[in-house]
């Protein structure tokens, strides 16, 4: 049974903040001399980042300090900043809010109603709250109080991934399920306080969004799903980590990890792709997840590809930061609205450390998706 990709959209919150002003008011937080200020404004400049948008922002302009009143000022008493359960109260504000603003939008680039609607799936990887923010998306889109709700929690940035093989499976399953995926994440709540350049490197890089898909067997989409894969390398479980404290989760990110990828992706994208009988070299489009510029290059490095064909990941990081799992559904959109068609491939990576893909096949109408 075919099932294809009707409808996607995407969301980020209503106040932005170019990276050069974010790096300004981060140093209030994480810079303890003038020293540590340069070495903190260097890291963000080199993020690939240009613009990011969060929840926590008041205003788009104007004084920086009052801007937003989330994070203040560590003192002896608030070394860490804001505590877990502040911040989960901040996503539990926020995170249905935004996913639904991508589902409408998804509804209505698939043309579909929201009564049609028979699953709902559900990615996050930045916050707990029960009942979640799929009831309140279920709500929110009047969606039937008969509709199958699945969460899939703490999968990382190939979440999409994750939720996709889940959608695929509903829709195989049932020729009249309509599935509605949803992934909202809200990483800006998680900024971590102190001096420590790994740390920092992982606050220059997240934001926050969210993106919808709609998945069905019932035809009408440009992009058919054909497959998942997915692969933990051995002997890497430190290399990526993210885990709750008592002052948000606090992510690991080894410089280990680009150097892993040149080493294994090329070797096993290749294997996974020959059980479609393809190469490296048929496919038409990468949506590779940005989680940074060298990340993004050993992609390229190990698959071969030329800039070109990871342009579009990097041209969201910079707009947009990395918002973990929704990031390489707006790579795919953009793909799409350029035209992009034949074998498409979706990539991204994850704590294991984890490669997750997902085949897509672009038909080449010129029509939305």
């Amino acid at each position: 049974m075919s099932v294809s990709l009707t409808g996607i959209g995407t969301a980020v919150p209503a106040v932005g903040i170019a990276q050069s002003a974010a790096a300004e008011l981060i140093a209030t937080f994480n810079a303890q001399s003038e020293s540590e200020g340069r070495v903190l404004r260097e890291l963000y400049r080199r993020s690939g980042v240009k613009n990011r948008y969060s929840v926590i922002l008041k205003a788009q302009e104007g004084d920086l300090t009052a801007r937003q009143s989330f994070y203040f000022e560590p003192d002896a008493e608030h070394p860490h900043g804001p505590s877990t359960a502040a911040r989960m109260a901040c996503y539990a504000q926020h995170a249905g809010k935004l996913g639904t603003e991508a589902a409408e939008r998804a509804l209505q680039a698939a043309g579909c109603l929201a009564r049609e609607i028979t699953h709902l799936v559900t990615i996050s990887c930045t916050g707990f709250s029960s009942p979640g923010f799929d009831v309140e998306i279920l709500q929110r889109l009047s969606l039937r109080p008969s509709t199958t709700r699945t969460h899939l929690g703490f999968m990382g940035c190939h979440g999409a991934m994750n939720g996709l093989r889940v959608a695929n499976a509903f829709a195989q399953s049932d020729s009249q399920a309509r599935v509605l995926m949803v992934a909202s994440e809200l990483c800006s709540l998680h900024h971590q306080y102190g001096w420590s350049p790994d740390r920092i490197v992982s606050n220059s890089l997240f934001a926050d969004g969210a993106a919808a898909v709609v998945v069905s067997s019932q035809g009408g989409g440009r992009v058919q799903y054909r497959g998942s894969g997915s692969v933990v390398l051995p002997n890497t479980l430190e290399e990526m980590t993210w885990r709750i404290g008592d002052h948000g989760y606090a992510m690991t990110l080894s410089a280990k990890v680009p150097e892993l990828i040149r080493s294994h992706l090329s070797g096993w994208m290749s294997e996974w792709l020959a059980a479609f009988d393809l190469t490296i070299r048929d496919v038409g489009g990468w949506a590779i997840h940005p989680g940074g510029p060298r990340i993004l290059s050993a992609c390229g490095e190990s698959l071969g590809l030329n800039h070109s064909q990871w342009v579009a990941s990097e041209t969201v990081l910079a707009e947009f930061g990395n918002m973990s799992s929704p990031t390489v559904l707006f790579v795919l959109n953009r793909l799409l609205e350029a035209g992009t068609q034949g074998p498409v491939v979706m990539l991204a990576f994850g704590p294991g450390l984890t490669i997750e893909a997902a085949l897509l096949e672009a038909s080449p109408r010129s029509d939305a998706i």
